[in-house]
């Protein structure tokens, strides 16, 4: 048997990722049995350095708090990057030269500065320029350079969602008159937002591991700065270190996993919409001719394929 992608493997190959696979877990085995013996070594099995995480003044005091902030600042980003990152991508793909050229100017500068840069350069700004106070200083620089990174990255992703469909939807919009805003609003928008949906998702977990940067440079109070004041109080650097490794793990997953969820009912709903005409009902929408009567199919229709058993008056 052989698949699309390569040859189904024969007994030499199964033998030898047999062998592959067992050496793999020797090493693998290694590698784990020597990070647990250096971490006992130092001492940092000991259960005083992870007693700490079973009681709730952890918790509520330092990494509740810390993960708070770091949602409240992935979710201001996402809520602004995402519409902002729409915009530059439909623009840049305008037929205007006065509209494509500078929304392209705009994305390729701030996809190419570092997060960092610019997290830092926002900071310098609302503290020379504006009157935004001490503590609250620290959200925005962070937000600020998030926004301006990832919408610059998810205005390609846009473009890039838009350009993979078929050149046919575009020129069947046009021949029913459709303006090139309404193709974009009603046809290649929707259609799109699935192809993207992997990317887009991708891109927000990048978003909520980036709000460290601003824990670790600009004193902003997340998950990875709380984890600093934790361990610095319990003594704990490493323990703390794997449970907020864990933490965002966590997070994460549960991104990915709505995500899928969520693709998987899109594309579900694509497939079930939509009435297809079986071929009595064409012979009598081709003999009335009239809008009406195909409204009327569309209702009574059951949607079968040609040759099933649609119900048509």
């Amino acid at each position: 048997m052989t698949s699309v992608l390569y040859d189904a493997p024969g007994p030499g190959a199964k033998r030898r990722n047999i062998v592959y696979t067992v050496l793999f877990l020797i090493v693998l085995g290694l590698g784990v049995w020597w990070i647990y013996s250096a971490m006992d070594d130092k001492g940092q099995l000991e259960w005083a350095k992870w007693s700490p995480f079973t009681e709730s003044q952890a918790w509520t005091t330092y990494l509740l708090p810390g993960l708070a902030n770091t949602v409240k600042a992935a979710a201001l980003a996402l809520v602004i990057a995402l519409p902002l990152g729409a915009l530059f991508g439909i623009a840049r793909l305008s037929d205007h030269r006065w509209v494509r050229v500078p929304a392209g100017v705009v994305v390729e500068f701030f996809r190419a500065i570092p997060v960092l840069i610019l997290m830092v350069f926002a900071n310098q700004f609302y503290a020379t320029s504006t009157d935004i106070s001490t503590e609250m200083r620290p959200l925005y620089a962070v937000v600020t350079g998030l926004v301006l990174y990832n919408a610059s990255v998810l205005a390609e992703v846009v473009r890039a969602g838009i350009l993979s469909l078929p050149k046919g939807q575009t020129e069947a919009a046009k021949a029913i008159g459709l303006r090139k805003g309404q193709t974009m609003r009603s046809i290649l928008l929707p259609q799109s937002v699935t192809a993207m949906l992997p990317a887009l998702v991708s891109q927000l977990v990048v978003i909520v591991k980036d709000t460290a940067l601003g824990g670790a440079l600009l004193s902003f109070t997340e998950l990875l700065n709380a984890r600093k004041t934790l361990a610095a109080n319990y003594s704990n650097v490493i323990p703390s270190f794997i449970v907020v490794a864990v933490i965002f793990i966590v997070l994460n997953l549960l991104l990915t996993t709505f995500a899928s969820w969520l693709e998987k009912r899109l594309r579900r709903a694509k497939r079930s919409t939509g009435a297809v005409l079986t071929g009595e009902a064409m012979e009598d929408l081709t003999a009335t001719g009239t809008p009406e009567r195909l409204s009327d199919i569309r209702k009574t229709d059951g949607g079968s394929g040609p040759g099933g058993g649609g119900a048509v008056p």
